[in-house]
């Protein structure tokens, strides 16, 4: 009699250790889409440690991808957050682990963080040292709004049209603090388009740097920026603040943010905070916001037509950014005398991706003139384009939000 109800216990024991096995999702209908995903992860993360495409973002977003695409671990509940709002009414109860972590992004907490650190990391001398950089970095944010009218055209709706479109400013903080609010169903498919457009930015853009100018265009040499003061430093990023949140408070959580970094550097008095958030509390939001990211694509949300939509047009929306910033430059040298004339070349770097998009100026320009340096004007326009993507995150909040 005991050994025939240990025999039961046992195969009742094996039976249910088999039936929550996640193997047996796997081969159960439908059971492929999560090794499909599972290896789209494994593929990124080939990407971010063989050819560190954005590794400190990549890396943890396909681990967090991985984690959400092995059946029963549990760890994300997208029913949680359905409807754009958390639902906290069975929260305690059935939340997992990247649950808790995703409530940053939900909450807009950590794209706000990393934006102090960005801050803290920026030096704004050169735009301020030439103030025409503005135009370039809002130049460059014309692929946003051209994007989203064409997803609108293709059938999205105008918040995920906003979402899609936002990838154009080549800013992933950005791209996930509107998506999290306005499409928050599409943020894995967004975040991973965003990073993974930005790490390539030596890829797509000198192409369209090519096509669109002459190689007198890409010769012209640049005077040298003028010093700029410690004063003016300190007042620009106040300055700044004062005037975008006054004209579009949609977009002050992430301009306040960004020049409160930019003022602890610039003060001098404040070390120790400046040198915290460039590098602890910006390791350690880029850790929790990457993998809980990156948990949000399942193969629901990623394994659809919408998701080659949303990748199609994130690229055409990059390239219109970089062609805007590019025809804008070679507009405004129609006006202006031999000598101070800008190199179309700069207007490329306003699209954001700092300061990756710069170099990528630099690289160009001394192909056809080995004597020309345009690292320092570059980065004029591309930290007007951190300043342009956050305000063009808030004039679409205003509108759709």
């Amino acid at each position: 009699m005991l050994s025939l109800f240990a025999t039961d216990f046992i195969e009742n024991s094996l039976m249910k250790f088999i039936q929550t096995s996640g193997l047996m999702a796997i081969f159960s209908e439908g059971g492929y889409k999560y090794v499909i995903m599972i290896c789209i992860s494994l593929l990124l993360l080939y990407l971010a440690i063989k050819h560190k495409f954005e590794p400190l973002l990549l890396l943890p977003i396909a681990f967090g991808m991985l984690l959400t695409n092995l059946p029963g671990a549990n760890m994300f509940h997208a029913e949680l957050f359905a409807g754009g709002h958390v639902h906290w009414d069975i929260f305690v109860g059935k939340a997992g682990l990247i649950d808790y972590l995703y409530l940053g992004v939900k909450l807009g907490i950590y794209p706000c963080l990393i934006f102090v650190g960005v801050g803290a990391m920026t030096d704004f001398g050169p735009l301020i040292a030439n103030p025409k950089s503005f135009l370039l970095g809002a130049a460059a944010q014309l692929g946003i709004f051209l994007t989203f009218i064409g997803a609108i055209a293709l059938g999205f709706t105008p918040a995920e049209a906003a979402s899609i479109g936002i990838i154009g400013g080549a800013d992933g903080p950005t791209s996930i603090f509107l998506t999290s609010k306005l499409a928050p169903d599409l943020l894995g498919p967004i975040a991973i388009a965003a990073y993974s457009y930005m790490a390539l930015v030596p890829v797509i853009q000198p192409p369209i740097m090519r096509a669109l100018t002459t190689k007198k265009e890409r010769m012209i040499k640049m005077s040298q920026l003028r010093q700029v003061s410690k004063t003016e430093k300190i007042i620009f990023p106040l300055v700044i603040t004062i005037i975008i949140s006054l004209l579009l408070p949609d977009a002050a959580p992430l301009i306040g943010c960004l020049m409160l970094g930019n003022l602890m550097k610039e003060c001098g008095v404040v070390d120790r905070l400046s040198k915290t958030v460039q590098n602890e509390l910006m390791n350690i939001v880029v850790i929790f916001l990457g993998i809980s990211v990156g948990a949000t694509a399942t193969a629901a949300s990623f394994l659809n037509p919408r998701t080659l939509g949303i990748l199609a047009l994130g690229i055409i929306a990059f390239g219109c950014g970089t062609a805007g910033g590019v025809l804008l430059a070679k507009f405004m040298n129609l006006f202006l005398k031999d000598g101070k004339k800008i190199n179309p070349l700069i207007g490329s770097a306003g699209v954001s991706a700092v300061p990756m998009a710069a170099r990528v100026s630099q690289t160009v320009g001394q192909k056809d003139n080995p004597s020309n340096f345009l690292l320092m004007h570059a980065m004029g326009p591309n930290v007007a384009g951190v300043v342009g993507s956050a305000v063009a995150a808030g004039i679409l909040l205003c509108m759709l939000g």
